[in-house]
């Protein structure tokens, strides 16, 4: 029989991350894993080119301005680009003019980077134009601009398991006017620009998953095939709204409009795991993120996301990803 209720909870402390009405489980985990400090470019490129970007940030978007470009995968096969598109990446990848062009500069991660044949070094300006964050040729024919964009924890880890290594959003599946106000934004230095062009990143990546998910080719995650279900969909709107809530299979049913094996069955269909599964890899994920990002004692955390102390917590936790929550703190400790 499932667990009526989470581990150890005790009295509900009602921790509403959003508002019910509008929730969605995409803007959700998108919101959570914002991008912060992303570096921006654009590249005004001749042909014959090829840009190489090693160390490359978790995803990675590029807008082609003007002009036509290849990106190609680490591990995948190439992906024409044209005027307008879009491309989401992870990882490593080369963007060239042709598949079959060898990449004349290679980019780090850390903002070195090499010609070919030669060790990389830290030169900021090495191809930089008189315009901000330009680099390049500036008189090329292709003009693109890329955004890395720096997922950070476990929320940003399930969003890119959701994800290919590489997708093409078409341009005509995106406002000219959000490619337009990016391009008009890379080129000015004013105050809080850093700020403007996270936010531009959050428009373009949510359009275009969004678009790149409704379209017939996209292979979407159970839980974004889930939200289709009415049912099943309100309950997932329901425990991303408000994962500190007492949750029961009963309860949730009840708000699906469904019996209570009903609804589990269904939900265990549509999703491969039954709803109270789903909702400890939730909260588990949430309490990590927590822990890595904050200084929050371990039982203030457990409260957080639904759990009645830490003890609770850290049970859930052990069971879910083998470490406590305050070995999952150590080890997600920066660096020096």
């Amino acid at each position: 029989m499932l667990a009526e209720t989470m581990n150890g909870r005790g009295p509900h402390t009602h921790v509403r991350t959003s508002t019910l009405a509008g929730v969605d489980v995409l803007a959700d985990l998108l919101h959570r894993a914002r991008a912060r400090d992303g570096v921006f470019a654009r590249s005004v490129l001749t042909p014959p080119w090829g840009l190489r970007f090693a160390d490359a940030a978790p995803l990675s978007v590029e807008v082609v301005i003007r002009g036509q470009a290849w990106i190609t995968p680490a591990d995948g096969e190439p992906i024409a680009l044209h005027q307008g598109d879009l491309a989401i990446v992870q990882g490593c990848y080369v963007l060239a003019d042709d598949p079959a062009t060898e990449p004349g500069a290679v980019l780090y991660g850390d903002g070195r980077s090499a010609a070919a044949g030669e060790p990389p070094r830290h030169d900021p300006d090495r191809w930089r134009l008189p315009t901000p964050r330009t680099f390049g040729d500036l008189d090329g024919p292709t003009v693109i601009v890329r955004s890395a964009y720096r997922l950070h924890g476990s929320i940003g880890h399930r969003l890119l398991d959701a994800l290919p290594k590489a997708l093409r959003v078409p341009a005509d599946a995106l406002p000219r006017s959000a490619r337009e106000l990016l391009d008009a934004e890379i080129g000015r230095d004013a105050p809080g620009q850093q700020t403007v062009l996270d936010r531009l990143l959050d428009l373009l990546l949510v359009l275009g998953l969004r678009a790149w998910l409704g379209r017939p080719e996209a292979t979407p995650p159970a839980w974004y095939r889930a939200l289709a279900d009415p049912p099943i969909g309100r309950a997932l709107q329901l425990l991303h709204a408000d994962p500190g809530r007492p949750w029961t299979v009963a309860s949730l049913a009840a708000e699906a409009g469904l019996s209570r094996a009903g609804f589990a069955r269904r939900f265990t269909e549509l999703l491969g795991e039954g709803p109270i599964g789903y909702l400890t890899r939730w909260r588990i994920d949430l309490a990590a993120d927590l822990l890595a990002n904050g200084d929050a004692t371990v039982a203030a955390v457990a409260r957080q996301v639904g759990y009645a102390d830490a003890f609770a917590l850290s049970t859930a936790m052990k069971r879910v990803t083998g470490r406590s929550p305050t070995d999952h703190r150590l080890r997600s400790a920066p660096r020096s």
